[in-house]
């Protein structure tokens, strides 16, 4: 799957682009990966979003940690800029509190504000802890289902990149049991549509090729193995092809990913979470990079949790980080 470059951004005035990246959970590694944001060469503001306090312990002599200013056309040299959403209570590292669940929600409340209104040009976020959101009280089942329900985007696509791959989603967090009723032709030509428009609008491909696996194993063997891709997927593939999409499949999946394979498409889209994402992040991990597709703003996320045991130590991986804020900037470029 060559080519995962997307348009570079081009700067065309002094004053730089936003990007807001929220620190995520408060007990997790996202406050100081945030910290190593500190002195790189980005071509955009990148503005972290948290309690300036926490970042500030956090951060510890890595960084030196300074108030966003928004009437300012760059930040200090070398400083991280921190616009400041306070914590519900103290935070500990590697401890969770339902307490902050609010926080957590705050902080993606005030960065899709900023997409928004114009403010931020796009957002990159740390990762939060679903379990204690939902603790407190409020409905979590991940940053992508939260953007679409505030954004009232009616769909939205998920999209990891990395190790050399685009792999989408045509279902994302539910139960195995419930993928197969979750996979009409509905759903699958809305996926299909905004997969293909947002890998021409933030990657810069005029003419997508898109691989489609299967359900089931062998793509169904004839029918043997399941009826679902003769009933459901191959209807979808053809009407869809037939407006001129480039579409491969339904392929099994088991051999989708093989290299050969991969060269022939530019993004994949697969059925349910665990179908492809474990290959993506085997070939990835640490590295890559979690896209919401079909958002009227830009999101990217890292492609790891919170790391609870690593908070606090020093010893997390900025990289997927470091690629989310990259390809945002430039999705954000291609996207003009």
């Amino acid at each position: 799957m060559p080519g995962l470059s997307v348009a570079s951004p081009v700067r065309l005035t002094a004053r730089l682009p936003i990007l807001a990246v929220t620190s995520g959970e408060p007990g997790g590694v996202g406050p100081e990966l945030c910290a190593h944001l500190a002195g790189r060469d980005w071509p955009v503001r990148a503005v972290v979003l948290g309690d300036i306090g926490l970042i500030r312990e956090r951060a510890g002599d890595r960084a030196a940690v300074v108030p966003f200013d928004a009437a300012c056309d760059a930040g200090p040299a070398g400083a991280l800029e921190v616009l400041h959403v306070p914590l519900a209570v103290p935070a500990r590292a590697g401890v969770l509190d339902v307490a902050n669940a609010s926080y957590v929600l705050a902080l993606l409340d005030r960065a899709l504000a900023g997409c928004r209104s114009g403010e931020f040009a796009g957002m990159v976020t740390a990762p939060v802890h679903k379990g204690v959101i939902n603790d407190a009280g409020v409905a979590f089942s991940g940053h992508t289902e939260y953007l679409a329900e505030h954004t009232a985007t009616p769909l939205v696509v998920m999209m990891l990149v990395g190790g050399g791959m685009r792999v989408a989603l045509a279902t994302t967090h539910l139960p195995l049991a419930a993928v197969p009723a979750a996979i009409t032709r509905e759903l699958l030509e809305a996926t299909l549509r905004i997969l293909h428009a947002d890998l021409m609008r933030h990657f810069g491909l005029t003419a997508p090729r898109i691989l489609v696996a299967g359900l089931n194993p062998h793509a169904g063997e004839g029918g043997h193995m399941g009826r679902e891709e003769i009933e459901v997927i191959t209807p979808v593939l053809e009407k869809l092809r037939g407006e001129g999409m480039r579409l491969a499949g339904p392929l099994p999946a088991d051999t989708l990913f093989v290299p050969h394979t991969l060269e022939q498409g530019d993004a994949v889209l697969a059925m349910y979470h665990d179908q492809g994402l474990p290959v993506l992040k085997h070939a990835s991990f640490g590295g890559g990079v979690n896209v919401t597709l079909g958002l009227p703003i830009i999101r990217t996320s890292v492609d790891h949790g919170t790391a609870l045991d690593l908070a606090g130590t020093g010893r997390a991986d900025p990289g997927s980080l470091f690629a989310a804020v990259e390809l945002a900037i430039a999705m954000a470029g291609a996207r003009g």
